[in-house]
């Protein structure tokens, strides 16, 4: 066994007095040779446990049982002094993080930074560093490897910063992978991309993964064995799949159910706790998505465009067109879902249609009335009809307001209610109507977990009554009970409103479940467009097949 972790027990200290136990008695192993897949939602202890392996967490505030063993290969990692533990940890165990712009130095190019961990662990000169690092990157399947290795992080992409992670990674041709939510923030081709490429170096390399996600989907295309992990324990563990096809534990079975399916399209979609109290039911009634004859159209988009300009030499300037000529319609009561990889301009369409960026040609009629065209002191009315929910639930609240202030605010600004009294009896129904307590309006943005946020987000929205509502994202940063929960609200506040959604997503499992028409962008341009089932049955365009091939599929 090349990993063995026994009794893990870790705690933080919060204050003097205080501690919290985020991992409770966590026991795994990590054969030689093979990929296991640590399962579980956000606090579930999963990272933390592999931060423990590699020595990342802070002795000044976190407590270590001293009856957990963390052994590697033999040697008790708990017991290696720091300097020792660090020549280990970088060089025979190595870690993929979640999020590569956070992990990689901004101000230094990505060659010099693959090349430092040469330089320290291997002992390289920087010239033999820098022919290594090429190599590194030809073998991650970095394009144009020679040019990229001068570039700084900012200048690729979201899937070529994670395969500059990789490299990084495999550099000293470490025994043990730590892969942690590698491809939670990537597009499902870049996803399939990079599990592809981890595959394929531990099979070439013959290494060990610990790959961690709370998606077992794709950990069903990948591992071996599975742990599954909630509340800082180990639920369920054994052989991928046994796990998968037979899950004894149910929050097990719920981590797999509560996913939408390309297959089924229910009337709610099962959360956590109807799993768990055993409320749960496999088939009943489902619902029918697409366009229907007369229906009226609450927006009609004609050939939208928007460009942005970079600076180029001293006085000129090169056009970046990011939306070129899209048209759309979207019917009242119905759902747009808007997919494509990240750049293909879906965002961009929606901030667009909200002014949020000024478009550069084309119309937007909202009741006859041109959104894009009209001065912006008409467009002030047109705000309350037209609201967006944001992707990032922790960056678009503002952290000094308490709920009760972040809802408050729009009804004084819109003048919405009689006075500030009718303004919180309306906040309070629409925090019961999204399934939070009258006690959240006193409490602050940073004491609710992240669904819980994305709920005061949609609320917000609420408190101006909108007909169209943009969904940018809104879900994909959510663990899938979480995401289950947010998905079912949307639909119930669709079905007793009768609200439009343009729901913009990179998951097309989620767009299937919600949408009743989907458009595929792609570069900018619309590519393809149909009634949600067609076109998920019959793609036409190769682009839209190579999408919906990327799929991972429990």
């Amino acid at each position: 066994m090349l990993l063995q972790v026994d009794n893990l027990r870790i705690a933080f200290r919060v204050d003097k007095h205080t501690t919290v136990e985020a991992v409770r008695g966590v026991s795994f192993s990590v054969p030689r040779n093979a990929t296991v897949a640590l399962v579980g939602e956000s606090g579930s202890g999963k990272s933390v446990s592999s931060l423990a392996v590699m020595g990342l967490l802070a002795p000044e505030t976190t407590l270590v049982d001293p009856a957990s063993r963390i052994v590697f290969d033999g040697t008790d990692l708990l017991a290696l002094p720091r300097a020792a533990r660090r020549r280990l940890c970088g060089k025979e165990i190595a870690m993929i993080f979640q999020e590569p712009m956070s992990s990689l130095n901004p101000v230094l190019t990505v060659g010099y930074q693959i090349g430092e961990v040469l330089r320290q662990h291997m002992g390289m000169s920087a010239r033999q560093a820098r022919v290594r690092t090429l190599a590194l990157l030809d073998e991650v399947g970095m394009p144009d490897a020679a040019r990229k290795i001068d570039a700084y992080p900012a200048q690729l992409s979201g899937g070529q910063q994670q395969r500059v992670m990789i490299a990084m990674a495999i550099a000293c041709e470490p025994a043990l992978l730590i892969a942690d939510e590698p491809t939670t923030a990537l597009d499902v081709t870049i996803q399939k991309q990079i599990m592809a490429l981890i595959a394929s170096l531990q099979k070439r390399r013959a290494m060990s993964v610990l790959f961690i996600t709370h998606d077992l989907a794709l950990v069903s295309e990948m591992a071996d064995r599975v742990i599954v992990m909630r509340h800082g324990q180990v639920r369920e563990q054994g052989p991928a799949r046994q796990v998968l096809d037979h899950p004894q534990d149910a929050y097990t079975r719920a981590l797999l159910h509560c996913r939408p399916r390309l297959d089924q399209r229910p009337l709610r979609l099962p959360v956590l706790e109807d799993y768990l109290e055993g409320r749960a039911q496999e088939g009943g009634a489902q619902r029918v998505r697409g366009s229907v004859a007369g229906e009226q159209n609450v927006l009609v988009v004609n050939n939208l465009s928007k460009s942005f300009y970079a600076r180029e030499g001293l006085f000129g300037k090169r056009e970046l067109r990011a939306v070129s000529d899209v048209s759309f319609t979207l019917a009242r009561g119905k759902t747009l879902g808007v997919v494509g990889e990240s750049g293909s301009g879906k965002t961009t369409v929606g901030l667009t249609l909200l002014r949020l960026h000024q478009a550069t040609g084309g119309t937007a009629l909202f009741d006859g009335k041109d959104l894009i065209g009209m001065p912006a002191r008409d467009f002030m009315a047109y705000k309350r009809r037209i609201q967006i929910v944001f992707q990032n639930p922790y960056a678009s609240l503002n952290p000094r307001f308490t709920v009760g202030q972040i809802l408050l605010e729009p009804m004084r600004i819109h003048r919405i209610g009689a006075g500030d009294g009718e303004r919180a009896a309306m906040a309070l129904r629409l925090l019961d109507r999204v399934g939070l307590p009258a006690q959240a309006m006193q409490r602050y943005p940073h004491e609710f977990s992240g669904g819980q946020r994305q709920r005061i987000a949609i609320a917000r929205c609420l408190t101006m009554r909108p007909e169209i509502l943009v969904c940018d994202e809104s879900v994909s940063a959510l663990d899938v009970s979480v995401q289950a929960q947010v998905l079912n609200l949307l639909q119930d506040l669709q079905d007793e409103y009768r609200m439009s959604y343009l729901f913009i997503s990179h998951d097309l499992a989620v767009v299937k479940y919600m949408a009743d028409r989907v458009m595929v962008m792609r570069a900018g341009r619309v590519v393809e467009m149909a009634d949600s089932d067609e076109l998920y049955r019959n793609p036409q365009d190769p682009y839209t097949q190579a999408l919906l091939a990327a799929i991972a599929r429990a």
